[in-house]
């Protein structure tokens, strides 16, 4: 299965806020943002049972940033989709939409916003929405790509 992760306020702290993982002196010496507590242990618990991870993120990041980033928590993703892979490809599908997952294969997205979840059902494409203040976020996910598999 191919699950895309949202980055601002999903696994990046920004207008949301939540714990953390530590960071390590290569990190905080090159600026790299901070990921969400919890996302080591799932990225590689994802990996373990055979999914590919793939970012999916409307910022203007850079792909070799984003990359970067992961590596150095060593959780190496597949792909990733920045705002321009995005309206590139949506441009050729003749799409409108925030996020648009089937046009990238993905089978899931995972992301803060409501308004996903929104277009999610009109557009039919699967969506986890993750609270901020949810403690349990990881388990979450799992329960849901559990019964997703079923």
């Amino acid at each position: 299965m191919i699950i895309s992760f949202d980055l601002d306020d999903t696994l990046i702290p920004g207008a949301k806020q939540f714990e953390t993982e530590k960071q390590n002196i290569f990190q905080q010496l090159t600026g790299q943002e901070k990921i969400r507590l919890g996302t080591l242990i799932l990225f590689k618990e994802l990996r373990k049972r055979g999914h590919s991870i793939y970012i999916y993120t409307t910022s203007l990041r850079s792909i070799t940033g984003i990359k970067l980033m992961f590596i150095s928590y060593g959780i190496p993703v597949d792909k990733i989709i920045n705002q321009q892979r995005h309206n590139s490809k949506l441009r050729e599908q003749r799409t409108m939409a925030s996020k648009f997952p089937p046009a990238f294969n993905i089978d899931i997205h995972i992301d803060d916003s409501p308004g996903l979840k929104i277009e999610g059902e009109r557009f039919q494409f699967r969506t986890i929405i993750i609270h901020e203040n949810d403690k349990n976020w990881t388990t979450t996910i799992m329960e849901y790509l559990y019964k997703a598999q079923k």
